[in-house]
């Protein structure tokens, strides 16, 4: 499956489609069940390197990947649980009992530094717990009906054989800017694209999957998760943003590339 919109901005990646599965793609990489990995490195991997990534409730890689992929509330089985998480976003766990035995254990059984010291430090993302306890019951849990979800190069897709979840572009600041207005090219109002503050996975999974659900879809911007920046950096450049489109969606923005200004002055000088 090819895209007119990918044409016409001068995509430099691969569209990436998040298609959800009972079978496991073939040739797809996965992590290792239990080990721990970001899902946006898999993202980018999909996206610069046409490669097939494919996650199920074994193999999400982190706890956000889990909940951002839509294996259900995964912050659950994050060490000291939901509390546990709540403090690692906010101050940290090093003042709470609990938290702090967790951390030297974590410590003593050879666990990554740099997650030791933010578990025990804090991330500092929210300024308190409460507040992250908030983040957590405003983000759309959603348990998926497959076994798998995968990333998948658009150019592999074939929706006859099943139609994927979302697509999703990684885009410059000139590109973010084209589709943020062509994302209102044929819709009223002035917010038909949303910012939230999610991990990068989420942007792309749940957020899309509840846009996907309401009889206007927005599309969703993604990738101001810094940590997640840290891992795609390397493959995709430091000055890029995710822009994802409900599958829904991303078919009637296509449909509308002949004849925008997509095909004229300013942004044909602004794409190259």
């Amino acid at each position: 499956m090819k895209s007119a919109i990918a044409q016409a901005i001068n995509l430099g990646t691969e569209p990436v489609a998040l298609l959800l599965t009972d079978e496991k793609p073939n040739g797809a990489v996965q992590f290792e069940p239990g080990k721990w990995g970001c899902v946006m490195s898999m993202f980018g991997a999909a996206a610069t390197k046409g490669k097939t990534a494919v996650f199920d409730r074994e193999t999400y890689g982190c706890f956000g990947g889990g909940i951002g992929l839509g294996f259900g509330n995964t912050y659950k089985s994050f060490p000291g649980g939901i509390e546990g998480f709540c403090r690692f976003l906010a101050d940290g766990n090093e003042g709470w009992e609990q938290g702090r035995k967790i951390g030297e254990g974590m410590k003593a059984a050879g666990a990554r530094p740099e997650f030791v010291h933010h578990f025990l430090h804090g991330e500092r993302y929210k300024k308190n717990p409460e507040l992250v306890m908030d983040f957590i019951a405003a983000l759309p849990i959603t348990e998926i009906p497959t076994r798998y979800a995968a990333f998948v190069p658009l150019s592999d897709i074939d929706p006859a054989k099943g139609e994927p979840e979302s697509v999703t572009f990684v885009v410059t600041p000139d590109q973010l800017s084209a589709l943020v207005v062509f994302a209102s090219y044929d819709r009223p109002g002035l917010e038909n694209v949303s910012t939230p503050f999610v991990a990068g996975c989420q942007a792309i999974g749940i957020l899309s999957y509840r846009e996907a659900l309401s009889p206007h879809p927005r599309c969703v911007v993604g990738l101001v998760d810094l940590s997640a920046r840290q891992y795609l950096r390397g493959q995709a450049g430091r000055d890029k943003l995710t822009f994802t489109m409900p599958y829904k969606r991303f078919l009637e923005m296509e449909a509308n590339v002949p004849g925008s200004f997509l095909e004229q002055e300013p942004w044909t000088s602004l794409k190259e």
